[in-house]
C-alpha cells in the first residue's frame, strides 16, 4: 500500500509531474476553480504561469510551445473555460501535438447537491459529464480525478499517453482535491514506445524491400533510379530531423518536404529541393517533384487537402510512410514505425546504390533534358538564389510600388537571408499567409504553421508559445497573419506586450475581406480587377491594424504599430528592423501591410479561371 504523504497535495503532485517534463510556462485564463493550483505551481517555482487573454490563445500558445519543446501546458475553468479551450485542443488532436489541458471544476461538494436536488452553480451544466465527453473527442486520455488517493495514478496514465501517443491529453481536477494529500511523485514519466519485436523486423524488411523495387521499377531515361523523397510532419513530431539528415546525406537523394513539415531541417542542406504542395507548389518545385522524379516516397507525410493541394491523391509511383504503417503503391505493410523505417531505408538504399548514389540535382537535370524551358532556373543553386530576390516589387502585378502577396514575400526571404543578423522564428496562419510564406528559406526550427486543422487567427497566440519555449528562445517570433484571421485572435498581442515580446506582426490587409474563402467559393473574382465585389459575407469591417499597438502599450511594456502601403515603406521598415536601438525592436510591433483587393499568392493562380479567349468576328 502506498502511504500518503501529508506533504503532497495533488496541486503539488501535479505542478511537480509537469516540471518533471520540462514545461516552464502553463498558459492560461484563472478562475475560483483553478486557484489553488497556480497558488501552488508558483510557490513550487519551476513553472511560469502565463495568464493570456483568452482561452483559445492560451490552447494556440500550448499548442506552438509543445511543437518545439515536445510538450505543453494549458490551464482553464470548467464549462465556459474548458468549451473555449476546446477547439485549440482539436488542432493538436489533429496534427498530433502532445498538449496536456487542465481544467479545474466545481467541488466534489456542488457535485453531489447537483446530483442530489438539480442545484447548479457557476459554469455547471446538468449533463455532469458534458466537459468529459466533448474532450474525449479529441484526446488519447481524459480524467476526471474526484479522489485524492487516486489522483497519482490518474495524473501518470494521462502524461504517460500524452508522450507516447503524441496527442493532447485532459485532466478534470475538483476544486476542493487540490489542497487533499496524496503520494510523492515515484517512477519518472516516460514515453511508453510500441514494442519492436521479431513480427515488426519482418514486415520492416518486407517494406524496405518493397520500397527498393519501386524504385527500381521506375528509372529515369537514362536507366537511372530517380526518387525523391516527402518529408512530412511526423519527422517534427517524432523528433526525427536528425536521422532525416542522415538518411539524405548517406544516399545523396533529393527531398522535399510538406508545407507543414517546413524547416523541419535546415533548408541549405544540399539535397533540399523546396517545398510541395500540390498545385500549389511553387511551379519549379512541382516541375521537379511531379515532373522529373520518377517515384515519391513520403516520410511522415500526411496525404491531407493542404499538402496535396488540389490533388485528389496519391498515385502508383509513391511510397506513403505515416500513421504506423507503410504503403508501396498498392501494397500496405502495417505495424512500421517511422523511427525503424528511417535508418533501415537509409542502409538498403547505400548498399543497393552506394555511399550518394542517389546524388543528384533535379533541376539541372531537368533543365537539360528539357532544353531550358523559358523561365525555369539552370540548377538548385539558380532556383534558391531566385527566391532571394531584394526588392518587394519581384514579380509584381499592377502598380511597381504596390505591395503584393508574392513582392512582400520575396521581400522579407532576402531579408531574413542577407539583411538580418537576428534568429527568427517564423508563424504562419492560415490561408493566403501560410501559402504565401511556405517558399521562404528558413533553418531547422525556423517554422511553424497549423497546416490541417487551419483555425484562422492560431498564429498570433502561437507566437507566445514559440517565443517561450526554451529551444527556441534567442529568436524573434516574426507572424504573418490574415486581417479576417488577426480580428479573430488580435487581442492575443496584450500577452505580446506584457511578457515584452520583441514579436513582429504582419497583417495583411487585402482591402477588409477573407480573401481565401473568396478563391475557395468564386475564384473567378480574381480573374477580372473590372469584377464587382467580392460576395458580401466575405467583407469584413475595416480596421486601423497598426492603432491597437496604443491600445496594448504601457509605460514599461512599450508596443509599435506601423502601416506600410508601398515597396518603399517595406524596405525602409526593414532597414529598422536591423537597427538594435531602433524603438520599433523594443517590444511587439504590429504592421498593417495594405494589399489590393485582387491580388492573391502567385501558389494560387491554379484556381482562378482563365480569362475566356474572344471569338474573332
Amino acid at each position: 500500500m502506498i502511504a500518503i504523504n501529508p506533504g503532497c497535495t495533488v496541486a503539488r503532485y501535479l505542478a511537480l509531474r509537469l516540471a518533471e517534463l520540462g514545461i516552464t510556462h502553463l498558459f492560461g485564463v484563472p478562475g475560483n476553480h483553478l486557484g489553488p493550483f497556480l497558488t501552488t505551481l508558483r510557490a513550487e517555482g519551476d513553472i511560469e504561469w502565463v495568464g493570456t487573454p483568452t482561452e483559445g490563445g492560451a490552447g494556440q500558445a500550448a499548442d506552438a510551445y509543445a511543437r518545439i519543446h515536445g510538450v505543453g501546458a494549458a490551464a482553464v475553468t470548467y464549462g465556459v473555460g474548458a468549451f473555449n479551450l476546446l477547439n485549440a485542443c482539436g488542432g493538436a488532436y489533429v496534427e498530433r501535438v502532445p498538449l496536456i489541458a487542465v481544467n479545474a471544476s466545481p467541488p466534489y461538494e456542488q457535485w453531489q447537491n447537483q446530483r442530489a436536488l438539480g442545484l447548479l452553480t457557476s459554469h455547471m451544466s446538468p449533463r455532469t459529464e458534458s466537459n468529459l465527453d466533448v474532450y474525449r473527442q479529441v484526446t488519447v486520455d481524459a480524467q476526471v480525478i474526484s479522489n485524492p488517493g487516486l489522483a497519482p495514478a490518474q495524473i501518470d496514465a494521462a502524461l504517460t499517453a500524452c508522450l507516447s501517443e503524441r496527442r493532447p491529453v485532459y485532466l478534470e481536477v475538483m476544486e476542493d482535491l487540490w489542497d487533499e494529500p496524496c503520494a510523492e511523485p515515484r517512477e519518472p514519466i516516460s514515453r511508453r514506445e510500441r514494442p519492436f519485436g521479431a513480427r515488426g523486423q519482418t514486415m520492416l524488411d518486407s517494406a524496405v524491400a518493397a520500397v527498393l523495387t519501386l524504385i527500381d521499377d521506375h528509372p529515369g531515361p537514362d536507366g537511372r533510379p530517380r526518387p525523391v523523397v516527402w518529408a512530412g510532419e511526423e519527422i517534427d513530431r517524432f523528433r526525427l530531423g536528425g536521422r532525416l539528415t542522415d538518411l539524405v546525406e548517406a544516399t545523396g537523394v533529393p527531398f522535399c518536404t510538406t508545407v507543414g513539415a517546413k524547416a523541419v531541417v535546415d533548408e541549405d542542406l544540399p539535397q533540399f529541393h523546396g517545398v510541395y504542395n500540390g498545385h500549389a507548389s511553387h511551379p519549379d518545385v512541382r516541375w521537379v517533384f511531379k515532373d522529373w522524379a520518377t517515384c515519391r516516397i513520403g516520410l511522415g507525410a500526411w496525404s491531407t487537402s493542404k499538402n496535396l493541394g488540389g490533388e485528389q491523391c496519391v498515385g502508383g509511383d509513391w511510397v506513403m510512410a505515416a500513421n504506423g504503417g507503410v504503403s508501396v503503391g498498392a501494397s500496405y505493410f502495417p505495424d512500421v514505425q517511422l523511427e525503424q523505417l528511417l535508418p533501415a531505408l537509409q542502409d538498403a538504399l547505400v548498399k543497393a546504390y552506394g555511399s550518394g548514389g542517389l546524388a543528384a540535382d533535379y533541376y539541372a537535370e531537368a533543365h537539360a533534358h528539357h532544353g531550358a524551358p523559358e523561365g525555369r532556373p539552370a540548377a538548385l543553386e539558380d532556383h534558391r538564389a531566385s527566391l532571394h530576390i531584394s526588392g518587394s516589387h519581384s514579380r509584381h502585378r499592377g502598380h511597381p510600388g504596390h505591395l503584393t502577396y508574392d513582392g512582400v514575400f520575396d521581400r522579407i526571404n532576402h531579408f531574413l537571408g542577407h539583411e538580418s543578423r537576428e534568429d527568427w522564428t517564423v508563424v504562419s496562419d492560415a490561408a493566403f499567409s501560410l501559402i504565401g510564406s511556405m517558399n521562404l528559406s528558413l533553418p531547422a526550427g525556423g517554422f511553424l504553421s497549423q497546416v490541417s486543422w487551419l483555425s484562422i487567427g492560431w498564429s498570433v497566440g502561437a507566437a507566445t508559445g514559440a517565443a517561450l519555449a526554451p529551444e527556441r528562445t534567442p529568436a524573434r517570433p516574426m507572424v504573418f497573419v490574415g486581417d479576417g484571421a488577426f480580428q479573430e485572435t488580435c487581442q492575443e498581442i496584450s500577452t505580446h506586450t506584457r511578457l515584452g515580446l520583441r514579436s513582429v506582426v504582419f497583417v495583411m490587409d487585402n482591402g477588409h475581406f477573407y480573401g481565401i474563402e473568396q478563391m475557395l467559393v468564386h475564384p473567378s473574382y480574381y480573374a477580372d480587377d473590372d469584377q464587382a465585389g467580392p460576395d458580401f459575407y466575405n467583407v469584413l469591417h475595416p480596421w486601423h491594424y497598426d492603432r491597437l499597438a496604443a491600445v496594448f502599450a504601457g509605460k514599461d511594456t512599450p508596443a509599435n504599430g506601423v502601416c506600410v502601403a508601398d515597396t518603399a515603406e517595406l524596405d525602409a521598415l526593414l532597414a529598422r528592423l536591423t537597427d538594435p536601438a531602433d524603438p520599433v525592436n523594443a517590444g511587439p510591433l504590429l504592421v498593417r501591410v495594405r494589399l489590393r483587393r485582387h491580388d492573391y499568392p502567385r501558389a494560387m493562380a491554379y484556381k482562378v479561371p482563365k480569362p475566356a479567349t474572344p471569338r474573332p468576328s
